[in-house]
């Protein structure tokens, strides 16, 4: 008795721990001087609860926890090593599914248990199982359209009263689950796979464009379900991380649609951000004006101050480590050098502070969107390497854009432009845009870079 008290004792002392390495790693999370601890303050969070996992009384499937662990950390610590920066996203898609299909997965462990589980115990599983599933099959929509293997958005009439309707069953069902009214293994199975059913007809509208905001939707989500199937579980731990996973990742949706001014159900139901460039082509006046990198090259090296704007393409090209080797230059001959981030730049938060960080920018020269955007009037040049809606003026001034009111970086108001482009198309939500076609912008089309070596052999040559 008393040394199953020491044992109940102990893994309570430790979900505390685990409590607070979670919460002070997130905290560090929030600063990109941080993160990076913060990580290894979350990960060591996480194996505390884990091993907390092995002391509980009674435990007796030792073989199977651990050889699910070898074989999860051994995947996660290869993928983790070779997956690229600019296949991150995905990567986040699928973990993050992975963890709702845990979570449905515990739920169904316990909803099949029928009369063994109270009303309440049903309920939660209910609610945790079907947001675990619907976080699971959207999450791996989510993946497969950003890895390309889902290139068309399925759209067609009714369908939002088809998701209705879906809904309803699933809840209808979970209904007569949670009140015992009928809980056999057959209704718990429709239950889930409506709720399957409902991630993908939720995710397959939704364009390519806004997938960072749909993860970070079912990030949130999958945080909820996790808390809920703690608290059938009576697992602190899971309560915890849930329920910390589930309010950052609601907050950073709602930091992420108002980087874009757009509402939640807007990004959900408007079909808008497809990647085959289906939106509506906005009007642009004037003409591209190409520039060789000798002469870009020159204009930055008598510059006063250069603003350099990254985006995706800069993480396609792997460029980040010749752009910085082109600031120092500049730095070396008197210029100030800055980085501009907008919120939603690359397809995740932060993506270009990773990038950039990986290059050894000093966080010090990285501004976000409302601590740069008043220097691009002083800015001799504003570079753009590979970033193209979140520069797009039409925002502020064409109110038929779909993009009108999303906060962009003021770009066009700097003495000059040069935008490093591969080609001349459209950005990822198939908008045309006008910054590319003003008198101050003049284009350097070639590979991120190639064009960032080009421009590096020019201002040593001055």
């Amino acid at each position: 008795m008393d040394l199953q008290f020491s044992a109940t004792a102990l893994i309570q002392a430790s979900y505390l721990l685990t409590a607070f390495l979670f919460i002070m790693g997130l905290k560090r999370m929030s600063s990109p001087v941080t993160a990076r601890s913060g990580i290894l303050w979350a990960g060591a969070g996480m194996l505390v609860a884990t091993l907390a996992t092995f002391m509980y009384p009674g435990m007796t499937n030792y073989p199977w926890i651990i050889t699910a662990v070898v074989i999860g950390g051994v995947f996660a610590w290869i993928t983790g090593r070779r997956v690229a920066m600019t296949d991150m996203p995905q990567m986040i898609a699928l973990y993050n599914g992975m963890g709702g299909g845990a979570a449905a997965a515990i739920a169904a462990v316990e909803l099949y248990r029928g009369g063994e589980v109270t009303t309440s115990g049903a309920t939660l599983a209910v609610v945790g199982g079907i947001i675990g599933a619907v976080s699971f099959s959207g999450s791996l929509i989510a993946f497969g359209k950003l890895q390309g293997l889902i290139r068309k958005s399925l759209r067609f009439g009714g369908q939002q009263v088809l998701n209705l309707l879906i809904l309803a069953a699933a809840l209808l069902l979970g209904a007569l689950i949670a009140t015992g009214f009928n809980d056999a293994a057959g209704v718990v199975t429709g239950l889930f796979v409506l709720s399957l059913l409902l991630g993908l007809s939720m995710t397959l509208p939704i364009g390519g464009a806004d997938m960072p905001v749909v993860i970070s939707l079912y990030n949130a989500l999958t945080g909820l379900a996790v808390a809920f199937e703690g608290f059938v579980l009576g697992n602190a731990a899971m309560i915890i991380a849930g329920t910390v996973v589930g309010s950052a990742g609601t907050l950073l949706t709602q930091l992420m649609a108002k980087a874009m001014n757009r509402s939640l159900a807007n990004v959900l139901f408007s079909g808008f951000g497809d990647t085959g460039g289906s939106a509506t082509a906005t009007e642009v006046q004037g003409s591209l004006k190409p520039i060789e990198a000798a002469d870009a090259g020159v204009m930055m090296a008598f510059a006063q101050k250069v603003i350099i704007v990254p985006g995706y393409g800069m993480a396609v090209a792997q460029a980040q480590h010749k752009v910085w080797e082109l600031c120092q230059l500049l730095i070396d001959r008197g210029v100030t050098v800055r980085f501009a981030i907008h919120p939603v730049a690359g397809r995740m938060p932060g993506h270009m502070n990773v990038l950039l960080a990986e290059a050894g920018v000093p966080y010090d020269l990285i501004a976000d969107l409302d601590e740069i955007n008043a220097e691009f009037e002083t800015a001799d040049v504003a570079l753009i390497i590979g970033a193209n809606d979140v520069v797009n003026p039409v925002a502020r001034n064409d109110k038929s854009s779909p993009i009108y009111g999303m906060p962009i970086l003021n770009a066009d108001k700097a003495r000059n432009v040069i935008v490093i482009k591969r080609g001349q198309g459209a950005g990822f939500s198939g908008i045309e845009n006008a910054l590319f076609y003003l008198d101050n912008t003049r284009m350097l089309y070639g590979d991120g870079q190639a064009a960032a070596s080009a421009l590096i052999a020019a201002v040593k040559s001055v």
